[in-house]
């Protein structure tokens, strides 16, 4: 048999054959480059012997660029929202294969090395991420800004706050295996893409593994699509909203126990601290930052029950066991609790104000009866109607529990 017969016959087996491996590559306007690219994947699937398919998401290119990936015989997907994960959730829900690898189609990425990752996914890792920062970066092909400051930052941030397990946060090569990352049930249309797919799959606890990967110039001569401060910021943006822990729930404890401790120490009477004097001005700024840090808390459980009942979060514990034994009736009696000490303080006060035949009163003495007195009164409101609100957040719960 002859080469060209052999090499016949394998095609027609692949194309027979169920897909494997789905290379998807977001496309805007990169005409320079996508022929590069494909041809690029096209060698590491006859070198690696895949079974695969790739697919061009198109995110409204004005160029030759789906001319040039229809010419070279790759599907072409039309997705006409705009923005970079808008491109990669179009094509990866086209994608027919159980494993897919995506990558820019700027050809700053080698698709000739996807193998790695292809064996990381078929040895049973959920995501297979590069990293650029082990595997090499080529001079010219990431800013200083980017290579030193923001990659390494976010990296950072994302490790503190969700405990990924990853170097490069921002890799644009990776692979995974699609049934694993549609039930992450992704969502971000910008390029904070990258950031919530390593997020939401570190929260759900997924096997996740780094190969290293190399990053080259791109071959485009305009401007890349990623804009620094905005993209950075996207970026960070959704790193905060996706934990209320960080957003809400940390600085309200640091502000409510600062304030609380601050306050407990001026009740007794003013301190000196070298030449400063801390009084009743002091005291009020504490009962404030009391009630702030309180609300921002409760902010945070607000956001963390949304969240877990959207599906952004994995259920959570310490939150079910929360529903389960907190109800609504204990939060009303916290809160009343509250409202009658803040009521009692509330008395004190007018008392000592008949007293002096509510006349002219020393601040210093009678701010610090008030000045708890409308915390508490504050705290007590908040607590009732948090209550109110958190069971009407919890009523599904609830419910599947009755059944």
């Amino acid at each position: 048999m002859s080469v060209a017969q052999r090499s016949r016959r394998q095609a027609e087996h692949k194309s027979q054959a169920a897909i494997e491996v789905s290379i998807v590559m977001p496309c805007l306007n990169e005409a320079e480059t996508l022929a590069t690219c494909i041809r690029k994947a096209q060698a590491a699937i006859e070198k690696n012997d895949l079974v695969a398919e790739i697919i061009v998401a198109d995110n409204g290119s004005t160029d030759r660029s789906q001319l040039i990936a229809k010419e070279l015989g790759v599907r072409v997907v039309v997705v006409e929202r705009k923005g970079y994960g808008s491109a990669l959730i179009g094509g990866i829900n086209a994608a027919r294969g159980e494993l897919v690898i995506m990558g820019d189609a700027d050809d700053s990425y080698d698709f000739r090395a996807i193998g790695p990752l292809v064996n990381k996914l078929r040895e049973g890792y959920d995501l297979v991420m590069g990293n650029r920062f082990a595997g090499g970066i080529a001079a010219g092909a990431m800013v200083w800004s980017h290579r030193w400051v923001g990659n390494p930052a976010l990296t950072n941030i994302s490790r503190l706050f969700f405990q990924t397990p990853v170097g490069d946060m921002h890799c644009g090569l990776r692979g995974f295996r699609k049934d694993a990352i549609e039930k992450l049930r992704l969502r971000a249309i910008g390029m904070e893409f990258a950031s919530e797919m390593v997020i939401k799959a570190s929260m759900r606890r997924m096997k996740i593994a780094e190969v290293p990967v190399t990053l080259s110039p791109d071959g485009r001569l305009r401007p890349p699509h990623l804009r620094t401060w905005r993209d950075g910021w996207r970026h960070l943006r959704f790193m905060l909203l996706f934990s209320p822990r960080w957003l809400f729930l940390y600085p309200g404890l640091a502000l409510f126990g600062a304030g609380a401790l601050v306050g407990a120490l001026l009740e007794t009477g003013p301190k000196q601290i070298g030449p400063a004097t801390f009084d009743i001005h002091t005291l009020l700024l504490a009962g404030f930052a009391c009630m702030i840090g309180y609300q921002l808390i409760v902010f945070a459980v607000f956001t963390k029950v949304f969240a877990m009942q959207r599906g952004f979060h994995p259920p959570n514990p310490t939150y079910d066991l929360m529903f389960r034994y907190v109800k609504l009736e204990t939060g009303l009696l916290v809160g009343a609790l509250m409202l009658l000490l803040g009521i009692a303080g509330t008395v004190i006060a007018v008392t000592s104000w008949g007293a002096e035949g509510f006349g002219s009163l020393d601040p210093g003495l009678t701010m610090r009866e008030v000045i708890p007195a409308a915390v508490l009164l504050t705290l007590g409101v908040q607590t009732i109607f948090a209550s109110f609100f958190l069971s009407i957040l919890g009523m599904d719960e609830e419910a599947g529990r009755a059944t």
